[in-house]
């Protein structure tokens, strides 16, 4: 099936029209995070019964194209590992999307082993995918024909995969399963998180946490020079230099922008253009006062914390029992109740399934499923 690109509004009245008598179409989502300091939406492939379509919304605004269907309930949008695209399209075009059949939830929730599209598609339809454009920059322009046709692939065949597992899900009962896990996926993705002060960026930086405050003040002041020049370059801020160069900077302290770029990783010309500033900045933390520093936050992002030897012990008891049921389906241990609300359940001890289902996370599936047996163990404790 040939790909029609679109690239402005006129271009996009025969998608229009395709949409507005669908019930059922595929869609993917293509960003540019891994070359651009932004991680902005650069693409959207769509294949209907008809025809694929890719659609660039770099040059027109398609917001008001797509809301209508992504929004409608009653249209099934199947996607593959939809989580991430949800949220460029929540947060870049305002849309909030209803109607997900995600195949790798579906894909899961049948115990399959490899959850990659490439994967599904080569095991289930026999289609192989091309690695060649797996980190390509889609915020590029103009995109070449092969990058094109890659982007094209990722949809092409979902609907097909899409029928094959619906019809597994049906015959294993766990239909139910995937539609609770989907609309999860739409709700996580409109969640405003609480507004949290941001990490400090050292703190990311492997071998950080061994330096001095000194050190660390003036690696802070590298990462934020680096971050700069991302931002007016539009580049991901490993593209700039790497964390291993800056950090070795910071120890070696050069004295001037030719030993800047004899440090291994360190590109020559951004030493050369921009060096100075960064070592303007070594030499005015060399001279702050010791009270002035700010080390390295060893007690940032800290967790809840360890649990009683009680609730551990208990917890252990409920992940024996979550894992012989998840043996028993043939699916992941995780799929079917992740650790963490093991514990949770261990921390609560519900009393009951209505209680059970209460808890924050717990899906009406895993109740149904999985619920009996923790109930087993808890009441035992009891």
């Amino acid at each position: 099936m040939p790909y029609v690109h679109i690239t402005d509004e006129a271009q996009a009245a025969g998608l229009r029209d395709d949409l507005r008598g669908s019930r059922r179409f595929a869609l993917d989502c293509e960003a540019a995070g891994f070359h651009r300091y932004s991680d902005r939406l650069c693409l959207l492939q769509v294949t209907t019964d008809s025809a694929t379509y890719i659609v660039d919304p770099l040059a027109f605004d398609v917001a008001a194209l797509f809301r209508g269907p992504l929004e409608d309930p009653d249209v099934e949008i199947v996607m593959h590992g939809a989580d991430y695209d949800l949220r460029l399209l929540d947060r870049d075009l305002g849309i909030r999307m209803r109607g997900l059949f995600d195949t790798q939830v579906a894909a899961s929730m049948l115990g399959e082993s490899a959850l990659g599209l490439q994967a599904l598609l080569e095991g289930r339809l026999g289609v192989t995918l091309s690695k060649k454009f797996q980190r390509a920059d889609w915020a590029e322009r103009p995109l070449s024909d092969a990058m094109l046709e890659y982007a094209a692939d990722d949809t092409r065949h979902l609907m097909k995969l899409a029928d094959m597992l619906a019809a597994d899900l049906a015959a294993a009962g766990r239909t139910a399963w995937a539609f609770d896990e989907c609309r999860a996926l739409e709700a996580n993705a409109l969640a405003r998180p609480v507004e949290e002060a941001p990490e400090d960026p050292v703190a990311r930086v492997k071998g950080a946490r061994d330096l001095t405050p000194r050190e660390v003040h003036a690696l802070r002041e590298a990462l934020d020079w680096r971050d700069g020049l991302a931002r007016a370059r539009d580049r991901a801020p490993f593209r700039i230099v790497g964390d291993p160069p800056l950090l070795e900077a910071v120890l070696r302290r050069p004295l001037d922008s030719r030993e800047l770029a004899d440090i291994q990783g360190f590109p020559g010309g951004l030493a050369r253009a921009e060096g100075d500033e960064l070592l303007r900045r070594f030499d005015q933390v060399a001279q702050l006062p010791d009270d002035q520093l700010r080390p390295y936050p060893r007690n940032s992002r800290r967790g809840p914390g360890r649990p009683p030897p009680e609730v551990e012990e208990l917890a252990e008891k409920l992940k024996s029992a979550r894992n012989k049921k998840a043996e028993a389906l043939g699916m992941d241990r995780g799929t079917l109740l992740p650790n963490a609300l093991v514990v949770a359940v261990a921390v609560e001890a519900p009393a009951d399934l209505a209680a059970l289902a209460r808890i924050d996370g717990i899906r009406g599936w895993q109740v149904e499923v999985v619920g009996p047996d923790l109930l087993e163990v808890l009441h035992r404790k009891r």
